[in-house]
């Protein structure tokens, strides 16, 4: 395998081998079909997408984009079986293509792995496959280690490849946002007909998403994004305008969600756009929140009480649902997120080095409530429910380097991203990646509060967004250097 690229289609031996199946599969289907077996008239359809799979990868995985925002978990629906179609067994499909080519081509490209980001990622994926491996529920922990492998096969390591092109950094941007705007549409008005209550907020976007935390998470990623596409020299005017509407779109549909951890998160997102204006130095951001931990710690006792005080609950009224946030007195929602918090503490207390194992939260945390710190919506089974936090869930599934690791990719990234956009002399490529990089902080601010990263609809976009921010990294700077070179020659 080449440095630069992942090789997209087999060898000629390799093909060979490929057209004789080819042949077997055709007499098989024939003699199936006069047999009687008329359901084997459908392999047709999965014979072409094992085409696609050989000669145009790359389809492939922009269709796997494509479908996923229009997904449907099966375990809402009367089936009952926790996969979302059409998506993850596409990406699976993908994800054991994808290892097959990369060991037939004899491994990943260097530049790729040497990459700091790209390690802590791999360090990411060994702590889970070990955790796994000391589960309290092996068969449950095996299955959401294998989706986090899938997420990450495919929207890290795969389209990495794919990103050495920057049209197809924008195509993997478009074929996500298109399909989203047709279910913000869906929802919005479901949610008119409900009169645009708080409540029918909540429940407006299902079956495509559970509820409206999810619904806005995702929607976040993209209006940094969309922002920089606004601005973008490379773009057309025509095109810029169009981001101009999809942006309004996106923050009008964010306001309609509800959901105060995705306000936080894009506040947060607008907090570092300053930072970057500002060119504060990496030392100096990270001594600043060193401090507000401290002060953090040193007064949560006048801190909490403050928020006891605080007794606005949620409301149709935005102003109010805004003060709501540090209501964890009285709002269902903050107390049971609380709830859920404590019973992760209480988790990681008992298994603090490899913890419950991976996806195991919500089937053990019910035994580590206490009375006194349910809420309204609690429940006595504690069925259903989870951890609140990609931070605290992590904990209490794979013990203190869990979180510890996560956070560490989230420095790593930042920091790489910080490093290019000082280097680079690409104006947009510089926008590209700071509106990237924003649509990322939006999710870590919100995975405080919530918890999403075990599902397709948020892993394509982080996964995806984390490949973008390194790509733009190597790919320039190969370019840079091959220009530099022919220069000298």
């Amino acid at each position: 395998m080449s440095d630069r690229t992942f090789n997209t289609s087999f060898s000629k031996s390799q093909l060979h081998w490929f057209y004789a199946l080819v042949i077997l599969f055709g007499a098989f289907l024939t003699w199936g079909i006069l047999k009687g077996m008329m359901f084997m008239a459908g392999l047709p359809v999965v014979f072409l997408i094992l085409l696609l799979m050989v000669f145009r990868l790359d389809l492939m995985v922009f269709f796997a984009i494509l479908v996923t925002p229009f997904s449907l978990n099966l375990a809402h629906t009367s089936v009952g079986i926790g996969v979302s179609l059409p998506s993850e067994p596409l990406m699976f499909a993908l994800f054991l293509v994808f290892w097959l080519k990369v060991f037939l081509d004899g491994g990943l490209p260097l530049k790729m792995l040497r990459h700091p980001v790209t390690i802590l990622i791999l360090i990411h994926l060994f702590w889970y496959t070990l955790t796994t491996l000391t589960s309290s529920m092996p068969l449950v922990s095996f299955k959401s280690t294998l989706a986090r492998f899938c997420f990450v096969s495919v929207f890290y390591f795969m389209v990495l490849h794919l990103f050495s092109k920057k049209e197809n950094i924008r195509k993997f941007i478009w074929y996500y946002t298109i399909p989203l705007l047709i279910i913000i549409a869906y929802t919005i008005t479901q949610h008119a007909l409900a009169g645009f209550s708080e409540d029918a907020a909540h429940t407006a976007m299902v079956p495509f998403y559970n509820d409206h935390t999810a619904y806005a998470a995702v929607i976040s990623f993209f209006i940094p994004v969309m922002i920089a596409f606004v601005f973008d020299p490379e773009y057309s005017r025509r095109i810029r305008i169009v981001s101009g509407i999809i942006l309004a779109i996106l923050i009008t549909a964010t306001v309609l969600s509800y959901t105060r951890a995705a306000w936080v998160g894009l506040i947060a997102a607008l907090g570092c756009y300053f930072i970057f204006i500002l060119r504060i130095k990496s030392a100096v951001i990270y001594a600043g929140f060193a401090m507000l931990l401290a002060v953090l710690f040193m007064f949560r006792t006048q801190i909490t009480m403050q928020l006891e005080s605080n007794e606005q609950v949620s409301s149709d009224d935005y102003a109010s649902h805004v003060q709501s946030i540090g209501n964890i007195s009285s709002d269902d929602s903050n107390i049971e997120r609380l709830n859920r918090w404590a019973c992760a503490l209480r988790m990681f207390a008992e298994r603090p080095f490899f913890g419950f194992g991976p996806g195991t939260y919500m089937f053990k945390y019910g035994a580590f409530q206490k009375y006194s710190e349910r809420s309204g919506i609690s429940t006595n089974f504690a069925e259903g429910g989870g951890s609140h936090s990609e931070y605290l869930g992590p904990l209490s599934e794979q013990g203190f380097m869990a979180p510890l690791i996560f956070i560490a990719l989230i420095v790593a990234v930042s920091q790489s991203t910080s490093n290019y956009l000082k280097r680079s002399r690409n104006k947009s490529n510089k926008m590209l990646a700071r509106g990237v990089l924003l649509g990322l902080v939006t999710y870590w601010v919100h995975g405080v509060l919530n918890y999403f990263l075990d599902t397709e609809k948020a892993s394509v976009p982080f996964w995806g967004f984390i490949a973008i921010l390194v790509a733009l990294q190597i790919f320039e700077e190969e370019d840079t250097e091959t220009a530099t070179e022919e220069a000298g020659s």
